[in-house]
């Protein structure tokens, strides 16, 4: 297979992704441009390993196993046939192109040159996904929105972060459920967790984990004045059964309570709503959303499981950049990303230095450009947390 000389490589020999010395203006000053390495061959060898795997009548002793050596296999599979199917096209027209220099043929030089920005095009949307390398990366998002400091405007500041995030999962055709909302006393919310299902939605979404900054002039306030508000946006990968991270029953304490809402059979009637403390880390997780106890107790375990994930890889993430110098504040001094509104309007991501002037498009979904920044950055400062790292969640 060709090599490319551009941000990535197909190549058939490889690895993850890595930075290079180059400036790139495009993701802020903070930012180099990477590349990454396309790792064909391996790909190749491990789908081989999967269909030998697949094919034994064994395998379905453990449906859990079973369906995830699958869902690995089709992963792989989807992965690599894009690739597959650009380096043919080049190939072919490689092999055109001499022809035409043989021929002298000015027409076919033509065409090739009509042909080239749809092929940078797919490249570049190649090459981005490899940013996308997590162990999560391609499966659903769990995000939980807190308020924060600034009463009443942080509620509604939750709130208004909630229907950014559900515009952008509406906009990809993703699709999301609320399992839990704690309504605000006056206005807006003080929590809520949403689930986000969709191709790399939680490879997209680890790039909102922070705590969010809004100005604005306060609809709440008399005087109407210029307030500061602060929500924090949690995000953890959606992980099944078989995930790495294994959670004692012993650790965790249950309670039953009568769900809130606008009522129904069972719905204030029978405790169907869920808490669960996971005692070790302090982690409370609640879910009402279904109306059968059960299933609720089911949604908060896999909610907790992936909480426990999030909390471990971001731990790691913060001692690389330890490692590397950079100073990790805790808590709810750890902003990263300002949004004004007066009296200018900007929004502007604090680990990368991408902004957008367009405050009103990002608040309606349009995070697209900071999330790639979020990427490309965390592939410079070696974010990526291996499935290895966490075998002792």
């Amino acid at each position: 297979m060709p090599m490319v000389e551009s941000g990535s490589n197909i190549s058939t020999a490889g690895g993850p992704c890595k930075k290079s010395l180059r400036r790139s203006g495009s993701y802020g000053r903070g930012c180099r441009t990477f590349w990454c390495v396309f790792d064909e061959a391996g790909r190749k060898r491990r789908i081989v390993e999967l269909d030998e795997q697949a094919g034994k009548p064994e395998l379905w002793n453990d449906p859990e196993r079973a369906q995830a050596l699958l869902r690995e296999l089709s992963d792989l599979r989807s992965e690599l046939e894009p690739w597959q199917t650009l380096a043919k096209q080049l190939e072919d027209a490689d092999d055109l192109l001499g022809l035409a220099i043989e021929e002298k043929d000015e027409a076919i030089g033509a065409e090739m040159v009509e042909h080239l920005p749809d092929w940078r095009r797919q490249l570049d949307s190649l090459e981005f996904q490899l940013t996308l390398s997590g162990p999560y990366d391609r499966g659903n998002a769990i995000l939980s929105i807190h308020a924060g400091a600034g009463g009443t405007d942080a509620q509604d500041w939750a709130q208004i972060l909630m229907r950014m995030y559900l515009r952008w999962a509406e906009n990809r055709r993703f699709k999301t459920e609320i399992y839990d909302m704690s309504p605000g006393e006056e206005a807006g919310m003080k929590s809520v967790t949403v689930e986000i299902a969709g191709p790399f939605a939680y490879g997209y979404l680890r790039s909102e984990r922070g705590v969010h900054r809004l100005v604005r002039l306060s609809p709440y306030d008399s005087a109407h004045r210029r307030h500061t508000s602060f929500s924090l946006v949690e995000v953890a990968p959606d992980v099944d059964n078989s995930a790495i991270v294994q959670v004692d029953p012993e650790d965790v304490k249950f309670e039953a309570y009568r769900a809130g809402g606008p009522g129904g059979q069972n719905v204030n009637k029978v405790s169907t709503a869920v808490r669960l403390t996971h005692v070790p880390s302090g982690i409370v997780v609640t879910c009402q959303t279904e109306r059968s106890q059960l299933q609720n107790r089911e949604t908060a375990m896999r909610i907790l499981r992936a909480k426990l994930v999030a909390i471990e890889a971001q731990r790691r993430d913060e001692e690389r950049l330890r490692l590397r110098g950079a100073h990790i504040e805790a808590g709810w001094g750890n902003q990263i990303r300002s949004y004004v509104v007066h009296p200018y309007n900007m929004v502007k991501d604090l680990r990368t230095g991408f902004e957008s002037s367009d405050s009103a498009g990002v608040l309606e979904g349009d995070l697209d450009g900071f999330m790639q920044a979020y990427l490309a950055w965390s592939v410079n400062e070696g974010l990526v947390t291996p499935v290895s790292d966490l075998a002792d969640v």
